[in-house]
Order: C-alpha cells, then structure tokens, then sequence
C-alpha cells in the first residue's frame, strides 16, 4: 500500500512551460523536486497545434511535442514527475501541506503553483471538434496562421478588442461578434477597434454553430433580437470571453484578484505566504505566453532555492 504521507523540499503543481521551467531550474539547483501534473499534463500548449513564436525552433513546433520536450529536460536533470492532481492544500503552517487525488498528503518546504489558467469557451460542439482545426483561444499564438485572410472572433472585453486589433494588422477582415448593442471593453479600446477599417462589430448576436466539416469555413450567427440567422464566410474563429485561473483550492491561503489571478510581489514569484510561490498564467492574466510562463517557472524555482537556502543560514 502507497505511503499516504511524504516529505519533500520542493513540490511543483501544474506541468505547462512554468512548471516544466520550475523543475528543470530546481532539479539543478539540488532541489529534488516533485511534480504532479495535473488533469492535462502539458497544460494548454497541448491543444495548440503550431508553436511559431518560442525562441529556439526557427521552424515552429507542435505543441504537444514541444511539451514532450519540456518534460523530457525535466526528467532529465531528476525531477520527479508523477500524474495526480492536488485536491485541496493548507498553508496555515510549516511545513506546507498538499492533498493528492483525495487521498496522499504532501508536506513540502517549499511549493512552486503551476496551475495555469484555462479558457473560457462557449460550449458548442463544433466549439470543441473544430479546436486546434481554425478555432483558438489566443490570437497572439495563432493569428500568424490566418495571414490576409478573413476571420472571426467573438467578445466584448478588453482582450476582445486587444486581439481584434491585433487580428486586424494580419487579416484581411475581422468580425467581431458581440452579444448585446454595447461593449464591456474601456472607452479607448472600443474606440479602437471602432476605427479600425477592416474590423466589422456585428451587435446584438451570438454564435449559433461554427462552420465546416475538418477545419473553419464560416459562422452561423444568430441575432438576439429577432431570431434571425445568417451566415459569415471565415476561415478563423477566435474565442475572447476570458481565462479562469485554476487558483481555487489555493483562494483560502493565498491573495488573489477579483479574476481570482494569484497575486504575486512585483519582480517576484513569491506569494503572500512565505515559502509558497506562484508561476505561469495562474498569476499572468497580462500576457499569457508559454515564453513568459517558462520565464516566471524559472524565477519560482529561483525564489525557492532561495527561500531554503535562508532557512539553512537561520
């Protein structure tokens, strides 16, 4: 029977960039991390068919496998990868402990968070079949692809219309679909998107079904008024209706946004308590990169090398 009690120096959660990162920097640093993956070992890169924008492979990397790296360069240098998910933690002492699937109770001297961050969607099948195929959640990633084409994207935030313009200098036209008369986006972002030529808002609508049988076609929308149909021919689809950080089990212990984004001290990975540090997108609702998620990763993992050796001077 499984030891249902362990003590480690150095307990990575979540297996994206940052965390991979996190364990390639401590397994160095003598840490002997332990890491648990997660439910989708690899994070959000492995729904991401082609990785162009990451230094270091000038011809692009699928996602899944440039994970697979990651995690084999982790391995490499030991640390101790295992698949579980964290349940539920108590940071009220030392040292710190993590619940594993319910049942395994980890005391770490140090915790580096991981968990990423997951898109919000709107739940349509041809959501879902067509994902990685003409659907992305992130514009910066995948707009290269869509190059003097037409495109979709549906949102009325911030990012909606951040991404929109971004779309905008790379297609030939963007429809933004919005589902009442008016935006939550600020005044100056609005304002933007507004004056933007080749950016077309569509009000008052919502996505009915994505169109096409292996990859994006077009969109059905569906107006919120009347009831009506009609039909937009596009050959990307974009989704900007937000992020939920997977912060919760740590909400309790740790500070957070009214997003619930783990706040971290500026220039650090550090938390509000000491020992535990946070990484990745579940404290990046700014930039959400696996570049910089795999930077903050190292920056945990040099805080908490740190942080140890402190305690060894006490």
């Amino acid at each position: 029977m499984e030891n249902q009690k362990e003590r480690v120096k150095c307990l990575i959660i979540g297996s994206g960039p940052a965390g991979y990162a996190a364990a390639i920097y401590a397994s160095r640093a003598g840490l002997k991390p332990v890491m648990y993956q997660g439910l989708q070992p690899g994070g959000q890169l492995t729904i991401t068919n082609d990785v162009e924008n990451y230094p270091g492979y000038p011809t692009g990397i699928n996602g899944p496998q440039m994970m697979e790296d990651f995690r084999q360069q982790a391995a490499r240098f030991g640390t101790d990868i295992r698949y579980g998910i964290a349940t539920s933690v108590d940071f009220s002492g030392k040292p710190h402990k993590v619940t594993i699937d319910e049942q395994k109770e980890i005391e770490a001297d140090t915790v580096i968070i991981a968990t990423g961050a997951s898109a919000k969607w709107l739940g349509l099948e041809s959501e879902a079949r067509l994902n990685g195929s003409g659907v992305s959640a992130c514009a910066v990633c995948d707009g290269f692809f869509y190059r003097g084409q037409e495109v979709a994207i549906v949102g009325a935030g911030d990012t909606a219309c951040e991404e929109a313009h971004y779309l905008s200098n790379l297609c030939s036209k963007v429809y933004m679909i919005v589902r009442r008369d008016e935006m939550k986006a600020s005044t100056i972002m609005q304002n933007r998107v507004k004056h933007t030529p080749n950016i077309e808002i569509i009000w008052n609508s919502v996505t009915d079904e994505i169109l096409g049988e292996h990859d994006v076609q077009g969109v059905r929308l569906k107006n919120t008024i009347t009831g009506e149909t009609s039909e937009i021919a596009v050959k990307g689809f974009f989704v900007a209706i937000g992020h939920e950080p997977n912060s919760k089990i740590f909400q309790p212990f740790l500070q957070h946004d009214e997003s619930g984004y783990l706040k971290t001290i500026p220039g650090t990975s550090k938390t509000n308590i000491d020992g535990v540090f946070a990484c990745g997108d579940v404290q990046d609702n700014v930039y959400r990169q696996a570049v910089t998620a795999a930077g903050t990763g190292c920056m945990a993992a040099l805080d908490a090398e740190r942080y140890l050796a402190s305690l060894e001077d006490h």
